[in-house]
C-alpha cells in the first residue's frame, strides 16, 4: 500500500497495522461502507477499503489528517470523504458496515485540545475516547456491522469488552500481539508501574483488537 505522513500528522505504529490486519480480515461485500475514527493519515481505514472495494469515510479533529487521509486514499485508488469533528459529531446519522478506530489511549494528562499529545493522552485510567467509542460508535453500525477497537492492555481490555457488550454487540478479541512498550509508556514508565498499570519491571505490553457486531436485525441510522 503506498503511503504518505504529512508533518504534524501522526505517524502509524504497529497498533496501526494490527488493526488494519483485523479490518482486512472480516468478510464484508464489496461495495461496504467503512469508517475510520480517529484516523490520522487514514491507513487503517484505506488499507481495509482497498481490500474490501469500499467507500471510506474518516473522522480525525485535524484538518491536517483529514487532508492526509484524501491524500492515501488517492494514492491507493480509494474514494474517501474526509470529515473533520469530534468522534461521531459529524457523521449526521450515518451506518457503516465496519467501523475502525485506534484512539488515543495511554494513561496521562487529559487529552489536550491542540499538539501532538491529541494522538496519545487519554486521561488517567486512558479511556476518555475508549468509553466515548464504545458508547457512541455502535449506533452508527449497519445491521450486522462489526466495530474494530485497537488499543493497549494498559488501558482495559476487558473494559472494552464489556461496554461494547452492554451495548448491545456481540464481542470478542480478534487480535493479540505483544512486543516492546510504545515510546509515550516507555517515558511514564515509573508513574505506571507506581499506579499499577504495568508490573514492575515491565518491558512490553499486548495490544489487542476487540470486535463488536451488531444483530442483523438492528436499525437506527442511514447509510452514508
Amino acid at each position: 500500500m503506498r503511503r504518505i505522513v504529512l508533518p504534524g500528522v501522526f505517524r502509524p505504529r504497529s497498533d496501526t497495522w494490527l488493526l488494519a490486519r483485523a479490518a482486512c480480515g472480516q468478510p464484508l461485500r464489496a461495495g461496504a461502507s467503512v469508517l475510520e475514527l480517529c484516523a490520522g493519515p487514514g491507513l487503517a481505514g484505506v488499507a481495509a477499503a482497498r481490500r474490501h472495494r469500499a467507500a471510506l469515510t474518516t473522522v480525525d479533529v485535524s484538518r491536517r489528517a483529514a487532508l492526509n487521509a484524501r491524500l492515501n486514499g488517492a494514492l491507493n485508488g480509494v474514494r474517501v470523504r474526509a470529515l473533520r469533528g469530534d468522534l461521531v459529531a459529524p457523521l449526521d446519522g450515518a451506518r457503516f458496515d465496519l467501523i475502525v478506530a485506534n484512539p488515543p489511549y495511554v494513561p496521562g494528562p487529559p487529552p489536550p485540545r491542540h499538539g501532538a499529545a491529541r494522538a496519545t493522552d487519554a486521561g488517567a485510567d486512558g479511556r476518555a475516547l475508549l468509553d466515548r467509542i464504545c458508547r457512541e460508535a455502535p449506533r452508527h453500525l449497519a445491521p450486522g456491522g462489526v466495530l474494530l477497537v485497537v488499543h493497549s492492555e494498559v488501558s482495559g481490555v476487558g473494559a472494552t469488552v464489556d461496554a461494547l457488550t452492554r451495548g448491545g454487540l456481540r464481542t470478542d478479541v480478534v487480535l493479540r500481539a505483544r512486543g516492546p512498550l510504545g515510546p509515550v509508556l516507555r517515558a511514564r514508565r515509573r508513574a505506571l508501574e507506581a499506579r499499577g498499570r504495568l508490573r514492575p519491571g515491565q518491558r512490553t505490553e499486548e495490544l489487542v483488537v476487540v470486535r463488536g457486531q451488531s444483530s442483523e436485525g438492528s436499525r437506527g441510522c442511514r447509510r452514508p
